[in-house]
């Protein structure tokens, strides 16, 4: 196992994993106690436009995801602030024109040879140390923001009419949480992929949730699951020969079934 660390891209997949982990456990917080999954899952898969912009224009895809998932989580929000729960179908619609315009864009790069699976379903064991270094500004960025505005974020993501009162501004608070979503999403891409980052974003929050009774708690709780998972997951893919992302999902969900089952027994008794 130790001769693994050896190796310069388990070296890289790992840091991947300990930098996504705390995207996981502080925004995936943020996801499941505001309700806004699906909304999350829209920016997830309109980023991948921003893929194909990427390489259209010969662009790093991270920076052309991050710029397709900020403004498609600014409109989400501009869109939703009133009534989060009612605009599914205006998601859904973005949704599907991200993936068309990635898709398209695609078709029309010249010499285009990307392998697709590395971007829908992660290839942590392949992420370069450039993807690294993008990946630790946006961690930075995600920590700067929690730490500067907690107090209303806690505020608006449990009650946002008693924040709105109070003199919190809601409608704004609630629009960083989806830029922010966006960004985890952007560093989340390399390690299990867009079409598996909801997962990552929801199943180590709702553990963490049922074993907190703060939100600070909850984020702690998530990083570390999300943590083991993707770790346990990584060496998973490399002994079986796996897609390392669906590896991932794979660990998270079993681990969330059986949590329900011990939680179920245990309340039972």
């Amino acid at each position: 196992m130790m001769e693994l660390l050896s190796f310069g891209f388990m070296q890289n997949a790992i840091m991947a994993s300990i930098l996504a982990s705390v995207a996981c456990g502080i925004i995936g917080s943020l996801v499941v106690v505001n309700r806004i999954v699906f909304i999350s899952g829209g920016i997830a898969h309109t980023a991948y436009g921003g893929i194909g912009l990427a390489f259209f224009l010969g662009i790093s895809p991270l920076l052309g995801a991050g710029v397709f998932a900020v403004t498609a989580a600014v409109i989400m929000a501009l869109i939703t602030k009133d009534n989060k729960y009612r605009a599914d179908t205006v998601i859904g619609a973005m949704w599907a024109f991200g993936m068309a315009i990635g898709i398209i864009l695609l078709d029309l790069t010249p010499g285009y040879n990307v392998d697709l699976m590395s971007y829908l379903f992660g290839s942590i064991l392949a992420v370069p140390k450039s993807d690294l270094v993008y990946m630790f500004i946006l961690d930075g960025m995600i920590i700067a923001y929690i730490l500067t505005w907690y107090r209303q974020i806690h505020a608006v993501s449990f009650d946002s009419e008693f924040a709105s009162s109070m003199g919190v501004r809601s409608d704004l608070i609630y629009m960083s949480m989806l830029v922010m979503s966006a960004l985890a999403v952007v560093l989340l891409i390399r390690v299990v992929g867009l079409i598996l980052i909801i997962s990552m974003l929801t199943i180590p929050p709702y553990m963490a949730e049922r074993r907190s009774n703060s939100l600070k708690g909850m984020m702690i709780y998530a990083t570390l699951f999300s943590l083991v998972f993707s770790l346990v997951g990584l060496v998973m893919s490399y002994f079986f020969n796996l897609t390392s992302g669906a590896s991932i999902i794979f660990v998270s969900a079993i681990c969330f079934f059986l949590s329900l089952i011990y939680d179920r027994v245990r309340t039972s008794k």
